[in-house]
């Protein structure tokens, strides 16, 4: 894939995400309202690829295809007036066989949305519209909204994450060269969630759902801590817009 295919690509899947909250109203020449939110907290993120996950350089899946998930942990948050401390969202998705995630957006085998069932209906309504942003909601028109019990421990080094009868997974961080953790900043696919992330291996993935077995260990890992807010992503989505238009015209 050449540089530019890869830029639209990204570019197309924040734009697509955005597309999700930000419609026309029924009034020509209008916009829906826009609800502020902001939130804070940790991402959990693992895959079926080897470390680091070559998809967010817009490389090929270690394995056939690349399957994992991202979790998005919030400590502090809110959606409008909504309050959204310590509730998750997060998602599981596949790839096709041979296609990077990237390149691929659109058509993977399923974007299955996971919703703490802790929430109430106000706050299921704002996670999702959360999740339409910050996560690949629309990689797929095969999708499944689910609202389960979504759980962190962490003891010593080892993150462990369970999302009800469906799959969990557990991670550590890998040491860098010059030690502390191992990181990579501003990877090609990086939006505001991943600029910056720690790098480990995964101990295990196990899912069962969309007609899924998996069973993986000694994958890709990754850690992150954020604090994203919605003008963040209003700006980071006009950008892109703003790039794509003058590399289709290049």
């Amino acid at each position: 894939m050449t540089r530019k295919t890869l830029f639209l690509s990204f570019a197309a899947i924040a734009l697509a995400g955005a597309a999700l909250v930000v419609r026309a109203a029924d009034t020509p020449g209008t916009e829906a309202p826009k609800t502020p939110w902001k939130i804070v907290g940790q991402l959990e993120e693992a895959c079926s690829c080897n470390a680091a996950c070559p998809c967010w350089f817009g490389s090929k899946p270690t394995r056939m295809t690349c399957g994992g998930g991202e979790f998005v942990f919030i400590e502090k948050g809110t959606y409008g007036s909504v309050p959204l401390d310590g509730l998750a969202i997060g998602s599981m998705v596949e790839s096709p066989e041979g296609k990077a995630m990237m390149e691929s957006f659109g058509t993977w085998k399923f974007s299955n949305i996971y919703i703490d069932e802790k929430a109430n209906p106000q706050q299921r309504e704002a996670l999702l519209a959360i999740a339409a942003k910050v996560l690949p909601v629309e990689g797929s028109p095969k999708k499944e909204i689910r609202y389960v019990a979504i759980n962190r421990t962490v003891s010593g080094k080892e993150h462990a994450i369970s999302l009800g009868q469906y799959g969990k997974f557990s991670g550590h961080l890998i040491e860098g060269g010059l030690g502390g953790s191992a990181k990579i900043v501003n990877p090609p696919g990086a939006d505001p969630l991943h600029k910056e992330y720690e790098q480990g291996t995964t101990t295990q993935i196990a899912f069962n759902d969309a007609g899924r077995n998996w069973n993986f260990e000694n994958s890709n890992y990754m850690f992150g801590t954020f604090q994203l807010d919605s003008d963040m992503y209003e700006t980071y989505s006009a950008g892109l817009a703003q790039k794509m238009a003058a590399q289709k015209k290049n």
